[in-house]
């Protein structure tokens, strides 16, 4: 095997493939990319470890064809550290030979014929516009739990009914649902039957990030089109597939109120702001108070001989003065997920949950499509 190309390209196809790999992987080819290149002038890196697959083509001066695994992550390193000038790879016996300038390195080929068959990616079910994939996915994904206690709220609930998508994800403590609207490759998907997937909420993020640049995203779901427990992501050159996450996700959706006494609204970024402040003094797991009255929200940390610190935001009232708290983290979480200048909060009661939701005006109607619960945490009064 013997190609050209261009260092940004190379480097680019590399980190994209090898972002997953393991850092401690069952088997040592599993910590490798496989390198193809072909006498039409592309080149294709894969990997794969069992569970998540990438792969993506690039175009390359090939002169000569072959297939080469090397370790994914040293090759990714390499790549960006090199200067802006073309690199040539050559296979050389048991080595491959990287050269960019006077730059030169040679890296342990390791077994291909070792390397499992990437899977095949279901037949696309549906496309979704590429800017409002990432934002969806980011503002559920922080919501999903990052521990191994319960593995199946470490993923991200899809439903999928006609053209509307419905992204969940909790991990007892806050709960974000957006709803968002994609086109289907067919009428029937999802229609009687919603089709429901469960897919690891880290992974999802990381493909989110990574494709959501692109102009639209092709979504494969296997279970919508026989696919074998697998979703698969395509956008331009790029291509990724992740296991599904097996099991029934708890019926979380009753957590959301069926009521509201008293509802808040706030301009986000001031809020934002102060909460950071304030929590400054707030032990680990301790939370902030926030005392709505009309007019303001007071936001206040820290009880007796510890730190204390208080701050004052404007705000409107609608319903009865409620005094609530929170973790501040997960508060800060769903007010970064808004991306509306405006958040409103809703309450029942100091000791239910509480929906954030955002708006773009101050005397708008808020924007149900994300709804994030926050679950309050019981203070001493």
């Amino acid at each position: 095997m013997k190609f050209r190309i261009d260092r940004d390209v190379l480097a680019d196809a590399v980190t994209w493939v090898a972002r997953g790999l393991p850092a401690r992987p069952p088997v040592p080819v599993l910590a490798g990319v496989l390198i193809e290149a072909d006498d039409e002038g592309s080149l294709t890196l894969s990997a794969f470890d069992y569970e998540v697959s990438a792969k993506v083509t690039v175009p390359a001066d090939v002169a000569e064809a072959g297939r080469v695994l090397v370790l994914g992550r040293l090759l990714a390193d390499i790549s960006r550290n090199l200067p802006n000038k073309p690199i040539d790879v050559v296979a050389d016996g048991n080595k491959v030979q990287v050269t960019c300038g006077s730059s030169r390195f040679s890296l342990l080929m390791m077994p291909v014929d070792d390397y499992p068959t990437l899977p095949s990616a279901p037949e696309s079910t549906g496309t979704i516009q590429g800017d409002v994939f990432t934002q969806a996915v980011a503002q559920v994904a922080i919501a999903a739990d990052r521990g191994d206690t319960l593995p199946i709220l470490t993923g991200v609930r899809m439903e999928i009914e006609g053209d509307k998508i419905t992204l969940l994800a909790t991990d007892r403590y806050r709960l974000a649902m957006r709803e968002l609207t994609w086109k289907p490759t067919a009428s029937d998907i999802g229609g009687s039957i919603p089709v429901v997937a469960l897919i690891p909420a880290r992974t999802l993020s990381d493909t989110a990030k990574a494709l959501g640049a692109s102009g639209s995203v092709d979504m494969a779901l296997g279970g919508a089109a026989g696919g074998d427990g697998l979703v698969g992501f395509e956008a331009g050159q790029r291509r990724t597939t992740t296991r599904l996450l097996d099991g029934e996700y708890p019926k979380v959706t009753s957590i959301f109120p069926t009521s509201v006494d008293s509802e808040s609204v706030i301009e986000t970024a001031a809020l934002v702001e102060a909460v950071r402040r304030v929590s400054l003094v707030a032990e680990r797991n301790t939370p902030v108070r926030l005392k709505f009255t009309d007019g303001q929200v007071a936001i206040e940390a820290g009880t007796g001989d510890d730190a204390q610190a208080s701050e004052a935001v404007e705000a409107t009232l609608t319903g009865p003065d409620i005094e609530i708290a929170f973790n501040p983290h997960f508060l800060l979480d769903g007010l970064g997920a808004l991306g509306t200048t405006y958040a409103r909060l809703s309450f029942t009661q100091p000791s239910r949950p509480a929906v954030l939701t955002g708006q773009i005006e101050a005397e708008g109607d808020s924007d149900d499509s994300y709804r994030y619960v926050l679950m309050p945490v019981r203070f001493a009064s």
